[in-house]
């Protein structure tokens, strides 16, 4: 996603992804994810690490989004 308006917010678990993008929804902030064990599954290929996943916001939206994730990720940390 390069030379576009969305920018990579955060990288990690599928369920970490799903907890911030619902999160995220709740704020009507739209998110896309970009999942490279899927893209790569169905390429016909493996992905170089299982299970991550990226979300990228549009930048109009990236402090409001910025926010939320790191609310979130301190909510989640044990």
């Amino acid at each position: 996603m390069t030379n576009s308006n969305y920018i990579k917010v955060f990288s990690g678990d599928f369920i970490v992804v799903k907890r911030i993008i619902s999160d995220l929804e709740n704020e009507d902030i739209t998110a896309v994810v970009k999942d490279e064990t899927e893209s790569g599954r169905l390429a016909g290929f493996g992905p170089s690490v299982y299970g991550l996943q990226e979300i990228f916001v549009h930048k109009d939206e990236l402090q409001r989004a910025t926010s939320i994730i790191e609310n979130t990720n301190l909510e989640i940390e044990p």
